[in-house]
């Protein structure tokens, strides 16, 4: 059974306007040397009273020095119920599933193998949390467990995570930030940036991330802190952000950047629910080939002190560095994401500021390298999420499977 067969039903069919936001289907090809050690972690499962769906995801980090010939995660949802809410992988097409005496208790996706992330990288399973009723008469809550399976990992301390899948009756904003890893060099030529190949030491570098509202009530700005993997630097200073005397981190503050709920979006520019971010990195020219990690990005809402009116809504000076996305945080544990800036071994291919090619990558207002993903689900409102390239990626038909 496919998913769109169970609650997606309801939601109606999604929209994918990012280019590479889905990858094809496929089993994992086998490769030798490829022992390593890969970990798990959930965020963002708590849903605002008022929101009707939400995502959360379950983000796999490779801490080896290899890279996997095979990974998939098994989300175990026996304590789960599908009368009163939803919860499952939301990726393209099947995933294996298991039933039970009382229905679904288990779904295992597989990623694609162009999915399969190296040393340092990191991938996310997008899990949708939906309310199966127009409402709840209470709070619910059940423990969903994510785990991860491969044969080439060594460590098997950190393959599982439980989480707590929360419904609660309290409202608020609910900040989401996810980063991409860093794997390419860029060049900017008349105020545009273009990708350059892979990226060495000495090149510049483009960090991009989203930061989005899935709570129930609006922001009336946010603010992001920046920290860099040591040996890369910000290549550039903006207004808006506070640097570092060694140009590692940065705060930058948007006091005036209202985000309301995703639900409430109704489309257009100038009223958002989010929007893609981007800083130029300059990586030093003595750093190695290889995952430079550490690097993290943080937000934090910046909530009105009353109810914020129409107008207040309305973004008035969109950031330079901002591409728009045609109390305390409800959900803090997806404020942070991590990342790698990825490094290549010198002989490779790109690189430099004569190396041309690549992907074109607009500057801020017009989307950034890759596009940005937007999927909108009709739920008794519409569900705004974001899906870019190493985000929604576990996509293995059922009758696939890893090769032994």
């Amino acid at each position: 059974m496919i998913f769109r067969n169970r609650p997606l039903v309801r939601l109606g069919a999604a929209a994918l306007l990012a280019s590479g936001a889905f990858t094809v289907f496929g089993a994992p090809a086998q490769a030798a040397g490829t022992e390593t050690d890969l970990a798990i972690d959930v965020v963002g499962t708590r849903v605002a009273e008022g929101a009707s769906a939400k995502l959360a995801f379950a983000k796999v980090t490779n801490k080896g020095e290899n890279t996997p010939s095979e990974l998939g995660v098994r989300v175990d949802l026996s304590k789960v119920d599908f009368t009163k809410v939803a919860v499952f992988p939301f990726v393209e097409g099947e995933c294996d599933e298991e039933e039970g005496g009382k229905g679904l208790t288990s779904v295992t996706c597989w990623a694609d193998k162009e999915s399969l992330p190296g040393p340092g990288e990191t991938i996310d399973l997008p899990v949708a949390l939906l309310k199966a009723t127009e409402s709840l008469d209470k709070a619910y809550s059940a423990p969903v467990n994510f785990t991860v399976l491969s044969k080439d990992d060594t460590n098997k301390d950190n393959n599982s995570k439980s989480a707590t899948v929360e419904f609660t009756k309290e409202s608020g904003a609910d900040l989401a930030v996810m980063a991409d890893d860093v794997k390419n060099a860029v060049t900017v030529k008349n105020g545009k940036i273009q990708v350059a190949g892979d990226l060495h030491a000495g090149d510049t570098a483009q960090l991009i991330y989203d930061v989005w509202n899935q709570g129930d009530r609006a922001t009336a700005g946010f603010k992001v802190t920046v920290k860099l993997p040591k040996g890369v630097t910000f290549t550039e200073t903006e207004d808006e952000c506070e640097y570092a005397t060694d140009k590692a981190s940065l705060v930058c503050t948007y006091p005036e950047l209202p985000f309301i709920p995703v639900e409430q979006w109704e489309g257009g520019d100038d009223v958002l629910p989010g929007g893609t971010f981007y800083h130029l990195l300059s990586v030093g020219a003595n750093v190695k080939a290889g995952a430079l990690t550490g690097g993290t990005v943080s937000v934090e809402p910046i909530l009105p002190a009353k109810t914020l009116g129409a107008q207040s809504l309305k973004i008035k000076n969109m950031p330079e560095n901002m591409a728009p996305l045609q109390e305390t945080d409800l959900d803090p544990s997806d404020n942070t994401d991590g990342y790698a800036v990825v490094v290549a071994a010198k002989g490779g291919v790109g690189g430099g500021e004569g190396d041309g090619g690549g992907l074109p990558v607009t500057g801020a207002k017009a989307g950034l390298i890759g596009g940005i993903g937007v999927a909108v689900l009709a739920a008794g409102g519409a569900m705004f999420l974001v899906a870019r390239r190493r985000r929604v990626v576990l996509v293995t038909p059922s009758d696939e499977k890893p090769a032994a």
